[in-house]
């Protein structure tokens, strides 16, 4: 299949580097800092309990489902609060986190892949996140990063789609969004009007018949080779 292609909006967490081993490393930092600065939260909440407590967090606090930051802060502060430890070093934990959270690895692909991509369309991030791509030195690849804090929204709801592609100075069906989550970046970004593109890296089976993904790549890198040889270069969109 072979269509043009304008811009392109990109999916980050597991789509350029996998979340999982950023998780744990979360955990490890969390538990290490509240041994030195709170020991008495670390007894109170090792690793699994400091899960149940964000996912009690999350949950009881849903206006703020499109804030990561707003929600761990205040899982931070909670665990302090409750547990004897003083609320007011939630910051300097959140702090501790977030540099753990930055600290990505991506795909072997992925570097190289986004930088071809990038140097032939506007590349802008829609992610569900909340990485930093100026801390994680990516920052340079892509016209803006889009999250659910700043839209007020996460996806797959149409209108941070939309948003992008407005930034991006593009309609939405000369856009393509790239991402691993079937309903989150797939069918979201279709739903909206994009054009889609499953990166599936572990040889899933697609599950749904009304709607397909445009693409359907396992590496980054071969979005990159189907861009090549398939879109003209077309006039850059504009920039935000």
């Amino acid at each position: 299949m072979s269509f043009p292609v304008r811009a392109i909006t990109l999916d980050l967490d597991d789509t350029l580097w996998p979340f999982a081993p950023i998780g744990e490393r979360i955990e490890r930092v969390l538990d290490a800092w509240m041994r030195e600065h709170s020991p008495a939260t670390a007894l109170r909440f090792p690793a699994a309990a400091m899960r149940e407590l964000r996912e009690r967090v999350f949950s009881e606090n849903p206006q703020l489902a499109h804030d990561l930051g707003a929600l761990r802060l205040l899982t931070l502060e909670h665990a302090l609060r409750e547990s004897g430890g003083d609320p007011a070093l939630a910051g300097a934990a959140y702090e501790a986190f977030y540099e753990a959270r930055n600290q990505v690895e991506c795909y072997p692909d992925a570097i190289d892949a986004l930088a071809r991509i990038a140097a032939r369309v506007p590349v802008a991030a829609v992610t569900n996140g909340n990485a930093d791509l100026d801390r994680i030195g990516l920052g340079h690849h892509f016209r803006f990063n889009l999250g659910p804090r700043e839209h007020g929204s996460a996806k797959p709801e149409a209108s941070i789609f939309h948003a992008a592609c407005m930034r991006l100075g593009c309609a939405p069906g000369e856009v393509l969004h790239v991402g691993d989550h079937i309903e989150m970046d797939v069918l979201g970004a279709a739903r909206a009007g994009l054009r889609s593109c499953w990166i599936d890296r572990e040889s899933r089976d697609w599950p749904h018949d009304d709607i397909r993904p445009d693409l359907h790549f396992d590496t980054l890198s071969a979005l990159a080779d189907w861009l090549d040889a398939a879109s003209p270069r077309l006039p850059k969109a504009a920039t935000a």
